[in-house]
């Protein structure tokens, strides 16, 4: 898949309008970033201020934290695939609700695994992992364990959100487990794909490439 194929996807996407989440004073849908060829998807929450200026997830300071969990690994953002499970941004940044995210996930991340078809899926935060799991369960208890959503192995892990509201003991202890779980997640996708390139030499300013974007977004 290449981002030219995705472009029939993104103009639907856009048009959305499916959901109250549309009307609750956003700029509208944000797309994907990344690489759709990749192995690799990551997929978070719901978009906050700066990702709903920009259209793409995860490039406020959540974004620059998943960028550092990344690069430890060995990733870098043009090498993933990234999305979220809501399109829209909720009002005042709440996290979405869980029925919030099955509605928008059943009409879109779902063509976007059909399209994108990756060997390994990353849940970032709770919504995205139960969503995934198909039903209510602690992402603190599930976190690093593998499980299998129709024959994709899916890692849970903490949203980059979560990290940022940690301190002291407690934040090293997070960041190293989510370290781990990316390295797992890397790991097997290097199984199915081990010629596939994970890295770019820099990590890429994903400000600077959506700028163009980020423009038309404003009203």
């Amino acid at each position: 898949m290449t981002d030219k194929e995705m472009e029939p996807w993104l103009h639907e996407l856009m048009q959305c309008s499916q959901c109250e989440l549309r009307h609750e004073g956003n700029r509208g849908p944000t797309r994907y970033s990344g690489d759709p060829a990749s192995p690799l998807m990551f997929v978070g929450e719901g978009p906050g201020g700066v990702e709903d200026e920009y259209g793409v997830p995860l490039v406020g300071p959540s974004g620059q934290l998943l960028d550092k969990a990344l690069w430890s690994v060995g990733l870098t953002r043009d090498h993933v695939y990234v999305t979220n499970i809501v399109k829209c941004r909720p009002k005042n940044n709440r996290t979405p609700t869980l029925e919030e995210g099955k509605r928008c996930a059943n009409i879109h991340l779902l063509r976007e695994i059909e399209m994108v078809q990756p060997k390994v899926i990353v849940c970032l935060g709770k919504v995205a992992f139960q969503y995934f799991y198909g039903k209510t369960a602690s992402i603190m208890r599930n976190r690093g364990i593998w499980f299998n959503y129709h024959g994709i192995p899916v890692m849970p892990t903490y949203h980059p959100a979560f990290l940022l509201r940690q301190t002291g003991k407690d934040l090293v202890e997070s960041k190293w487990q989510v370290y781990y779980d990316f390295k797992a997640a890397v790991d097997k996708a290097k199984e199915a794909m081990p010629d596939y390139v994970y890295q770019s030499p820099e990590k890429p300013n994903l400000m600077e490439q959506f700028e163009d974007l980020h423009k038309s977004r404003h009203f």
